[in-house]
């Protein structure tokens, strides 16, 4: 059921970095414990537990994580070794949870990779890293040394399964956040997405079977396998079970990252966790609950809405990575979703004529409704832009850049004709401008 979490059941208990984060504090904590039994249960074992803790992707996407791992080939083939690549590309704007478990709890990272590699008969596992995560990447570094020194990884370690970690640093990019996008990047290519099939789970990195994972999903195997499927499962609804980082950003007194169970109300997050929004709850304008690519929704819908995937979908928004950017009546939407316009055009990798001529035009038609420049014409046009933009690229940048757009205008439209109004009212010689010439 929803509700708050308590301290007992948290998973990321040094997420403000105020303990050890090195191997000591770790175990302290309850890493590594019993982690060569839960190893020796074997790869069956560990992939039945994991889809019946109803862990989805914490990456964004939601996709069954246990589901997900089946996919691999039940054999290593000669010359094919499978690879675990974790995705630690964090750049979604207003997603900052990744970095706080690199930073502050590594060792449930690394211990998280080491069980689901062996779920997955791989040896090697890669961490591909943002470019701007220097002290993230330092830290991960020195954990992944403390775990060799300790031979919990590596060549006969004492888990009973050899697993070596390698650290990638990427070139900051945010397209690289998309899994084949990183496949190529990683493999020392451009940074543009691959074409489907084939999966990685058939042919990702060195054309071998390999698993894209984000930080958050791994992190928290550990403590799922080591307290059972059950006691994760019992938190939050069903298909949306588990607890989650939530980070809370914009008009809050105090904004945060927080575990909590999965489906907690949207209102009930704030008011316990942020100290409740600016100004009052009566100040809300409207929340962005999951990233900047999930389309925002009012106040009103604040009000009863739970943080899952399922609630948001029928909202026809989304949980993504549960970066939640709380806007309240002081803020100029236009603009703001404007800026996350011109985020996306920038990057963009431009291997998709829709994405790479969409993006750009939506923008600009975007600064232009933000100062009431545009035609009310130009408000269907733009959606209708939006919609062939979304879902006709090969990644999902085209959906991202879309969706704050069509968020926008299917809950306030009027104030961008209001504005185009207002604008056309006082500056009656442009009355008669056509939008070939305003572009």
């Amino acid at each position: 059921m929803p509700g708050i979490l308590e301290d007992r059941d948290r998973i990321f208990t040094n997420l403000y970095g105020l303990h050890d984060w090195g191997l000591e504090g770790a175990k302290k904590r309850g890493a590594w414990n019993g982690t060569a039994d839960i190893v020796a249960l074997g790869k069956d074992w560990i992939c039945e537990q994991m889809k019946a803790s109803g862990l989805r992707g914490r990456g964004g996407a939601g996709f069954a994580t246990g589901l997900k791992w089946t996919f691999m080939p039940k054999e290593v083939r000669p010359g094919r070794p499978h690879y675990l690549l974790i995705n630690a590309d964090e750049s979604e704007p207003g997603t900052c949870k990744d970095r706080e478990i690199l930073r502050h709890d590594p060792h449930l990272l690394i211990e998280g990779a080491l069980i689901a590699a062996r779920a997955m008969l791989a040896n090697t596992c890669y961490i591909y890293i943002r470019g701007e995560y220097v002290r993230e990447r330092e830290v991960l570094e020195a954990a992944v040394k403390q775990a060799y020194e300790a031979r919990l990884i590596g060549k006969n370690n004492l888990n009973g399964w050899d697993f070596d970690v390698y650290i990638h640093h990427g070139g900051g990019a945010y397209i690289c956040g998309d899994e084949t996008a990183l496949m190529e990047s990683f493999e020392g290519k451009k940074g543009q997405p691959r074409l489907k099939p084939p999966f990685p789970a058939g042919a990702g990195i060195y054309g071998c079977p390999t698993t894209v994972n984000n930080v958050e999903s791994i992190a928290v195997v550990g403590t799922i396998l080591r307290r059972g499927a059950g006691w994760f499962s019992q938190f939050g609804r069903p298909n949306n079970t588990g607890t989650k980082l939530f980070c809370v950003s914009g008009h809050v007194n105090e904004p945060c990252n927080v575990e909590e169970a999965m489906s907690i109300p949207l209102k009930d997050l704030l008011e316990t966790h942020c100290g409740g929004v600016r100004g009052g709850w009566g100040n809300l304008k409207a929340v962005i609950p999951g990233g900047s690519s999930t389309p925002l929704i009012t106040a009103e819908q604040c009000e009863t809405v739970l943080m899952d995937f399922d609630a948001l979908k029928d909202l026809k928004s989304g949980l993504g990575t549960a970066a939640v950017i709380v806007m309240d009546k002081s803020t100029d939407l236009i603009r703001a979703i404007g800026r996350l316009s011109y985020f996306y055009k920038h990057e963009s990798c431009g291997q998709c004529t829709p994405c790479r001529e969409g993006t750009g035009w939506m923008w600009r038609v975007m600064e232009r409704m933000a100062s009431g420049e545009a035609e009310m014409r130009e408000i269907d046009l733009l959606l209708d832009v939006a919609s062939q933009v979304e879902g006709h690229t090969i990644c999902g940048l085209g959906d991202a850049a879309a969706w704050p757009i069509q968020g926008l205008f299917r809950h306030f439209r009027h104030e961008v004709e209001e504005r185009i109004t207002s604008y056309r009212a006082h500056r009656p010689h442009v009355q008669g401008a056509t939008l070939e010439a305003a572009e």
